[in-house]
């Protein structure tokens, strides 16, 4: 039933803890501490994602360094050593939109790619836009958009806010 390749074994725990079993081509959401690190499950136990240079195994790309960087490599890894300590899950979000490419076709591009070093930027060349373009060959990621909108709302009308609070504040002290 399963392949008998003994990194595919220790990797068992780590595929069924989202209680799906990944299949070929299927977009692995892994959750940090402040974002989400994509991969790809290219079989075996194994997934292929986009790492920076200075990135430990495990670690994912870090925000702080990620916002600086620009390039990247992409690396096959088990994916028991990219997830670490962190909780993943099975996440084919766009599906509804997007007709997946066939899982040879991901498998063969993804394998292509291994070793490569490519462009990176956390808001256009991220992680999550590597997956989305080798699963529906298009570069999406929701959480760049999601962010953002989080910051400019918080900039509108966070901070007009907190000075609106401040000055009333002040002028309730004066009287």
């Amino acid at each position: 039933m399963f392949p008998t390749k003994a990194p595919f074994n220790l990797c068992l725990p780590f595929l069924f803890q989202s209680g799906k079993q990944p299949k070929l081509g299927d977009l692995i959401e892994i959750s940090r501490s402040c974002y989400q690190h994509w991969a790809i499950y290219v079989g075996n136990g194994y997934v292929v994602h986009l790492a920076l240079p200075s990135e430990v195994a495990g670690a994912g790309v870090s925000s702080s360094k990620s916002l600086l960087a620009n390039r990247a490599i992409v690396k096959k890894e088990l994916l028991s050593t990219v997830v670490g300590q962190h909780k993943y899950k099975v996440n084919n979000k766009y599906d509804d939109e997007y007709e997946p490419l066939p899982p040879n076709v991901i498998l063969q591009v993804a394998e292509a790619l291994v070793g490569k070093e490519v462009p990176y930027s956390v808001t256009t060349k991220n992680c999550e836009h590597f997956v989305t373009i080798l699963r529906y060959g298009v570069p999406r990621s929701d959480q760049v958009t999601d962010k953002l909108t989080t910051f400019l709302t918080t900039l509108l009308f966070g901070v007009p806010g907190l000075i609106c609070r401040t000055v009333f504040r002040k002028m309730s002290k004066k009287q």
